[in-house]
């Protein structure tokens, strides 16, 4: 997981399909389709699941699991920040006033 992925589960999300979701990260559908599949088969359960069109069109949706995975993710991305954050406060005195 990284922040390109998860942009996209948002997107996903948002939109609905994989293919709306691209378009509106203007990001071709081979590369965002390819960044299901990876997800999708990196982890223990699915992380995206798509029905295919129809009368109605298709869509895709990202699932509980999915979900959980992206916040566990933002989550981590925070608790990063902050410990990069505090650290670089502590080093401030190290660097050369511009």
């Amino acid at each position: 997981m990284g922040p390109g992925k998860a942009e996209l589960l948002e997107a996903i999300m948002e939109t609905g399909s994989i293919s709306a979701a691209c378009k509106a990260m203007d990001m071709s559908y081979r590369r965002a389709w390819s960044l299901v599949d990876e997800m999708n088969r990196c982890f223990k359960e699915r992380i995206v699941v798509t029905s295919k069109g129809g009368a109605h069109g298709g869509g895709a949706e990202v699932t509980p699991y999915g979900r959980e995975v992206l916040k566990r993710y933002r989550e981590m991305m925070l608790a990063t920040q902050q410990v990069a954050q505090a650290y670089m406060g502590r080093c401030k005195d190290s660097f050369v006033n511009e």
